[in-house]
């Protein structure tokens, strides 16, 4: 027989709140274990050691559960079966039973309590199915509140800490959004339930901003939220800190410089680019291998982000927010009104030539030119030096690119020069462009084709 484990579940408050089966259950096993001594109903368990030591040593709330289980297991082990009461109703919030049930080295029976959720929806006159409520743990809030406009219920939030971080993921959210809440975002009302079901049970609003300054939080604290200003980013957030755990406990990552990373930044966007010439819109072949190469060219991304923040320099967050208030403020045909000087933006061309503009504006350059990498690609460099002399109109007239590469093409013929190709090579360019048509994908093109043509030859 497998040794046995049962969880009973404490109630929100005190031993007023225990179920007949609880009761029974604390009475017939006397090898008692309880998560914590900071509960009004632990005094129903007599005898019982706690787990409270545990939040004392270990670096992380999982270490905790994960060493709570562990030692349950092992004295189930010895003793046949022992008794683990919890907070609460056992699977509320109780990541240590979530635990216990993945082991199948024991068996786990479950005795529900009522769970200080109960009481919640009593006191807030909500129904959580109808009003489709999420509870979230607020140790965890930026990932678990991810992509939710609410309502959320937030457990936990036990220490001011927890409550500054709810604040701040909060504050984040109103900023980033120009709508939602929008002007609301100043007197958003919160309600904090505290102790529930016991004598000096406290339900009081507070201002969203308030929120770490007028609550003394303890263990048996949570917040209720009927809406978010915004959603927040949870996969990306969730991969975010994957991408830190890589770098604290992996090898290789750990080894990584921005410098050792460059060709592998190169080689992903080459794939990627791979994957695009691969994607057919109309049948929907190659979307697949796209979405994974363009994970890989993600993780490049997020990897130099998480180097810099080591740092302080900045951080995945900074960058996402730069590019948006770059894209903001390039785009005002879009969000707002176009300032004098600039075309109205109904064409691309108009917006392109903005784009022009506006860049040189803010980045106090000299020249359109002043930014181009003389690193680039040769045809990608020719190509971005005349668009960008396009975008003078008449002042690039005074010095036109061949548009034509006839009188060049006899003249590299006849005197095969650096500079006589060189002026073939940029006349090529001048034509692809006025076809819009991608030369560097072009020559690619051609390039295949040949390899083609050669290996069935060679076969």
């Amino acid at each position: 027989m497998k040794p046995k484990i049962v969880v009973a579940g404490l109630g929100p408050a005190d031993e007023r709140w225990l179920t007949a089966a609880v009761r029974t259950a604390i009475d017939r096993i006397p090898v008692r274990f309880v998560r914590t001594e900071r509960h009004p109903a632990v005094s129903a368990v007599p005898d019982a050691r706690s787990f409270d030591a545990e939040y004392d040593r270990a670096s992380s709330l999982e270490e905790v559960y994960q060493s709570i289980a562990s030692s349950l297991v092992s004295e189930a082990r010895k003793q046949g079966e022992v008794l683990y009461a919890v907070p609460g109703s056992p699977l509320v919030a109780e990541r240590s039973v979530e635990l216990l049930l993945a082991d199948s080295e024991v068996e786990v029976e479950l005795l529900p309590g009522l769970s200080f959720i109960d009481l919640a929806w009593a006191r807030l006159q909500v129904d959580p199915v109808a009003a489709g409520v999420r509870l979230v743990d607020g140790h965890r809030f930026d990932v678990e509140a991810a992509g939710q406009r609410g309502p959320l219920l937030v457990a936990q939030c036990d220490s001011v800490d927890v409550l500054s971080s709810v604040k701040l993921a909060i504050a984040d959210a109103l900023e980033l959004s120009e709508t939602g809440l929008g002007a609301l975002g100043s007197s958003l009302q919160l309600t904090v339930l505290q102790r529930l079901g016991a004598d000096d049970e406290r339900v009081v609003m507070v201002r969203w901003d308030d929120l770490d300054r007028e609550i003394e939080p303890d263990h048996l604290t949570s917040v209720w939220m009927p809406q978010l200003a915004a959603p927040i980013a949870g996969e990306v957030q969730r991969f975010a800190e994957l991408v830190a755990t890589l770098r604290r406990e992996c090898p290789w990552d750990r080894e990584q410089t921005h410098d050792s990373l460059r060709r592998h930044l190169l080689e992903e966007t080459y794939e990627v680019l791979d994957a695009l010439a691969a994607v057919d819109p109309d049948t929907g072949a190659g979307y697949d291998h796209l979405r994974e190469e363009l994970g890989d060219l993600l993780f490049q991304i997020v990897f130099h982000c998480t180097l810099a923040g080591e740092v302080g320099q900045f951080t995945l967050a900074d960058v996402a927010r730069g590019i948006h208030d770059k894209l903001y403020a390039r785009h005002p045909h879009v969000f707002g009104q176009v300032p004098e000087g600039l075309a109205p933006g109904v064409n691309a061309a108009e917006v392109a030539d903005n784009w022009e503009r506006i860049k040189k504006i803010e980045k106090g350059r000299a020249s359109i030119f002043d930014g181009i990498p003389d690193a680039l690609p040769a045809l990608l460099f020719a190509l971005k030096i005349q668009k960008k002399a396009a975008s003078l109109g008449e002042l690039s007239e005074d010095v036109p690119a061949p548009a034509s590469w006839d009188p060049v093409l006899t003249a590299a013929k006849r005197h095969p020069t650096p500079q006589a190709i060189g002026d073939l090579l940029f006349a090529v360019v001048n034509q692809a462009r006025h076809a819009g048509v991608d030369p560097e994908s072009a020559l690619r093109d051609a390039a295949i084709r040949y390899r083609e043509q050669i290996k069935a030859i060679e076969h």
